[in-house]
């Protein structure tokens, strides 16, 4: 859950923010759709904040879990069983902003609970304490998931797909990601700028089977590394080239393009 604080920096790459401020007014659920390490995640955080809807309520889903992860559980407390909200539950209650992360990680049972909260009823079903909990005015639903990486057993279902409105995320044009660079890892605004390049380059291998090539997470990486006295080839070296494959060829043509773009 991340709390109330300063505000999370987010540099729009195009009309993103309105188009969620206007969701948000409508309360509909939302779906973050990209590549990782591409700004989602951060995204949602300076939404939240920005609408004043701190603390965020973030699931990172995965393979185990289940409804009852989102939903909750009773649990064993001295000689009694005490009902447990989940996280999707407490912020139905609360009118928090409910974030899942990479949705199509979780089992299948997950997605199903979701519907009847992002359609007109805007309801949660607790099937165990027999619960029908209506939406807190406030809240909204929003998930991610990452279309290049999953397989079509993974992939989104058009019932759940058509109940969100979608905003696609790309990685940011270089002088757009050279900004976030230096922004983010304290490098000039010349070393951001060779490894938003390399970044651009490394992306265009797709013929060595890079779907989506470095993230902008990984550049920042790159720069910290070099902010904190690490020389630029070798801060390459980890957060970039060994990083994205364990494939020797594409390590070399990464590598290429390194030694290329760094003096």
């Amino acid at each position: 859950m991340s709390r109330a604080g300063d505000q999370p920096w987010y540099l729009p790459v195009d009309d993103e923010v309105q188009v969620f401020e206007a969701a948000w007014r409508a309360r509909l659920p939302v779906l973050l759709k990209g590549p990782t390490g591409c700004g989602k995640t951060r995204f949602i955080e300076h939404m939240a904040w920005r609408l004043s809807r701190q603390p965020l309520v973030t699931v990172a889903c995965h393979e185990d879990l289940t409804a009852n992860d989102l939903v909750g559980r009773y649990l064993l407390s001295a000689d009694s069983t005490v009902w447990t909200d989940g996280p999707l539950t407490r912020a139905v209650r609360t009118g928090a902003i409910c974030y899942l992360d990479e949705v199509v990680e979780a089992r299948k049972d997950t997605t199903v609970v979701i519907h009847p909260l992002t359609d007109h009823r805007r309801v949660l079903p607790i099937e165990k304490t027999g619960e029908l909990l209506d939406a807190h005015p406030d809240f909204l639903l929003v998930i991610s998931y990452n279309p290049g990486y999953q397989s079509s057993l993974k992939d989104l279902k058009p019932s759940t797909r058509q109940r969100f409105v979608s905003l696609e995320f790309h990685y940011p044009a270089v002088e757009v990601e050279a900004t976030i660079v230096a922004h983010e890892s304290g490098v000039d605004a010349a070393t951001a700028h060779r490894l938003a390049t390399i970044g651009d380059k490394v992306r265009a291998l797709r013929e060595h089977g890079l779907a989506d090539g470095v993230s902008t997470r990984l550049l920042v990486y790159t720069g910290q590394l070099i902010a904190g006295g690490i020389a630029a080839r070798r801060a390459c070296d980890i957060a970039i080239t060994h990083a994205i494959s364990d494939e020797a060829d594409v390590q070399q043509a990464v590598a290429d393009i390194v030694d290329v773009l760094l003096p």
